[in-house]
Order: C-alpha cells, then structure tokens, then sequence
C-alpha cells in the first residue's frame, strides 16, 4: 500500500511538472532563445533623432534622444525566431525615416544612416569609395537624393556628371548618378588649381536635367590622394526657387568604411 501511494505521488509530480512547463496552448513555456546583434553607426546633424526597437526606446550612452556621431553594437535575444522590429524616427515631428525588420538568420546585421533635416541616406555602409589606383590622383562617386526637390525639372531618371577642369577639359563623367545609389567610380591626376567643375545631364546625353535647357553645374574643391563619397544636393533661394546644386558633403568625412 505504502509503495503504491508512492507511486501514484510521483505520477502526480510528473503530469504537474509537464503542466508547469507548458502553457494553455500545450506549448513549451520557455522559449527558443538566440543571441542577436545589431551593428548601429549614424550620423545626426541639427536635430535629434530616435530609435524604437521593438515598440520601446532604445538608448545609446544613457539618451533616447540621438545626435551626433551614433555608435552602438546592440546584442538582444532572438525569442522563438520572431524579428526585431526597428524604426529610425525624427523625435519633434516623429517623421518615419526608416522601417527594418532584423532576422536571427542574418545576425550579425548592420543599420546604417546619415541624417540632417530634409536629408536622409539610409544603409550608408553598404556603399564603399573607390581605391585610387596610384599616388597622386583623386577620385569620386556621387549621388543625389534631393534630385528634383527644388528644380521641379520632371526628368527622374539617372543623372551623368561631366567634370572638367577649369581650362574647360574632361576628366571623367561619372555615371548613373541617382537618389538611391551611387555613381560608377571617376578617378584622374591631381591638379593645381585645385577647382572642379561638374556639370549635370541626363544619362548619356550633354543636356541639362532641368526642364529649361538652363546647365547646372556644381564646383568642388580636388584633394590629392583621396576618394569621395559625395552627396549632390539641390539648394534654394529666399523667395523658395532653385539655385543650383552643392557638392560639399563627403560621407567619407564622417564614416569607417
């Protein structure tokens, strides 16, 4: 009698651990875990950006606010191989400037962003400058994300970039200049003076992207033994109307690549 209601206990224990361990649904109560990671490097100009992972506010060095220079490697847990859900939002207007879903799969994985107000290049470390092929020449890739914004030109497909010097010769084009990618890479000698002149076209042609013929034509300053990442960017006068394009700013400037 003593060994059968011992018996009859630990049956009972048993089916009570089994039921501990499950949920209603008759599935394990713990779940699948994965280590996850997220490589995040930004770069905010004048204002502040958030981001959300998962519904929450992420910190990085104690702020939910971010500007500045963004460096975190964010490790997480993977529940049940359910994504992470990230989103990369403006914190005074909560403008949506990027949306991403991460997968254990592909853990580690990388975000990657350069943002000033009406700026916005997502996934910057997927993209690489050019390798010179020798000491003293430069080299360049362009892309335009603002294309259109101000000249209203009506043209959206890739732009080509003729760059001359200031004795009026060509030395390179580079090509298929969008709001999304960058151009081929465009290399030649280092030159005093120093002064670029690029004028923009629509792909394969010598006319102007702009709806009036009108040629946009954009300075730079050549710098020896260095290759650029430049960000082409429509500007605009007081009274709102097209002034032209400025190519000052070099993500290499601001990035590891």
């Amino acid at each position: 009698m003593y060994k059968t209601t011992l018996t009859r206990l630990g049956l009972l224990g048993g089916i009570a651990t089994f039921w501990v361990s499950c949920d209603n649904n008759m599935l394990p109560y713990y779940d699948e875990q994965a280590p996850g990671k997220i490589v995040i490097r930004g770069v905010v100009q004048e204002d502040s950006l958030q981001i959300v992972s998962n519904g929450s506010l992420l910190k990085i060095n104690q702020h939910e606010t971010l500007g500045g220079t963004i460096s975190k490697d964010y490790e997480f847990v993977y529940y049940n191989g359910q994504a992470r859900y990230m989103d990369v939002r403006v914190k005074t207007t909560q403008q949506l400037l990027g949306s991403y879903a991460f997968t254990q799969a592909n853990s580690p994985d990388t975000l990657s962003f350069f943002y000033k107000p009406g700026l916005w290049i997502n996934d910057v470390l997927s993209f690489s400058p050019g390798t010179i092929s020798q000491s003293g020449r430069t080299g360049y890739k362009f892309i335009f994300p603002t294309l259109n914004r101000y000249s209203n030109s009506g043209y959206d497909g890739p732009i080509d970039g003729i760059i001359r010097n200031l004795s009026g010769q060509v030395l390179g084009v580079a090509q298929n200049i969008t709001k999304e990618t960058f151009s081929n890479f465009v290399e030649f000698p280092f030159a005093a003076p120093p002064i670029l002149r690029m004028e923009l076209v629509k792909h394969g042609t010598t006319e102007s992207y702009r709806s009036n013929g009108q040629p946009v034509v954009v300075a730079m300053v050549m710098q020896n033994n260095k290759s650029r990442l430049v960000v082409l960017e429509e500007k605009q006068d007081a009274g709102g109307n097209f002034s032209g394009v400025q190519g000052t700013l070099d993500l290499c400037d601001f990035f590891q690549f």
